[in-house]
């Protein structure tokens, strides 16, 4: 019986790493799809030791144990949607892969975490191949920041024509779409790239340092509104608005990067409903960050 049916909201499955101050990775995510009226179910591959002002540590779970939570997961619930992020080993991308060859799950986001904001390896060099090799084309679209971009697809990228490149470059190998996202430029864009257009989206930066997982959150977006029928461009657009408030709206909680709150609609009695468009407000761009 699918969601429909029974009145429940849709389902969205996020594979991604834990964050204990709950600003990145799977927390980000759920929370994310609960502000868009999705409900989140999630598969850890790694545990972090992190805080607002950094990861500090990082234990992938092994292969097996991502294996098993996924196998249960769906074995037991129908997905509208699947966000992938940090995997932390090539064994797990395998395990990803797999899954994806396998079940053919609908509106899948891809946001290949490399590397945290602090520095730290977030996949291993091995990991990366395998992503570069298996993961791209089982996405349907990929979420990708600057410096990710570049190292996927060796173009250096110093502003939109360099996006342009790597954008066209991943696609060559097997992305079905891309956005890039571009907060760290001098001036700010993100690009949509889905093989028939490069599409650029161009805001001011928010002013604010409440930027803790504003990549996970970015890529959860896009997922949910995929999830709710609309279209890729018009679910990139949605994301970015909603990510810019979330970042206008956020808060410190701790000693370094902000948190942002995913909750300012609810708060503000702007409910979501899935099956509705909603027009966003125009608002600034931000840099994402993972981790």
């Amino acid at each position: 019986m699918n969601q429909i049916a029974t009145g429940a909201p849709p389902v969205l499955l996020t594979i991604a790493g834990f964050d204990p101050s709950a600003g990145a990775g799977i927390a980000a995510d759920l929370k994310t799809f609960a502000a868009h009226n999705c409900y989140g179910v999630a598969a850890i591959s790694a545990l972090t030791v992190q805080s607002t002002r950094g990861v500090r540590g990082v234990q992938p779970v092994s292969a097996e144990v991502l294996r098993a939570q996924l196998e249960e997961l769906l074995k037991d619930i129908a997905l509208a949607g699947v966000k992938v992020g940090m995997l932390g080993t090539r064994a797990n991308v395998q395990v990803v892969a797999e899954l994806l060859e396998k079940k053919k799950l609908p509106n899948v986001v891809l946001d290949p975490v490399l590397r945290a904001s602090s520095g730290m390896e977030l996949l291993e060099a091995a990991g990366v191949k395998e992503l570069a090799k298996r993961l791209l084309g089982l996405a349907t679209v990929i979420t990708p920041n600057i410096a990710e971009a570049a190292a996927l697809s060796g173009v250096e990228i110093k502003g939109l024509d360099g996006m342009k490149a790597a954008a066209a470059k991943l696609r060559e190998m097997g992305a079905r779409a891309v956005v890039i996202t571009g907060g760290d430029l001098e001036k700010p864009v993100d690009l949509l790239h889905d093989g028939a257009e490069f599409i650029p989206f161009e805001r001011d930066k928010v002013k604010s340092e409440n930027t803790h997982g504003t990549g996970c959150a970015f890529s959860s977006a896009i997922a949910a509104n995929l999830a709710a029928g609309r279209q890729l461009a018009d679910a990139v657009m949605l994301a970015k608005a909603y990510v810019a408030k979330a970042i206008e709206k956020g808060y410190p909680i701790g000693k370094g990067k902000g948190l942002l709150n995913h909750f300012y609609r609810q708060q503000n009695g702007q409910m979501v409903h899935s099956h509705s468009v909603h027009t966003p407000a125009e608002g600034p761009v931000h840099a994402m960050s993972h981790f």
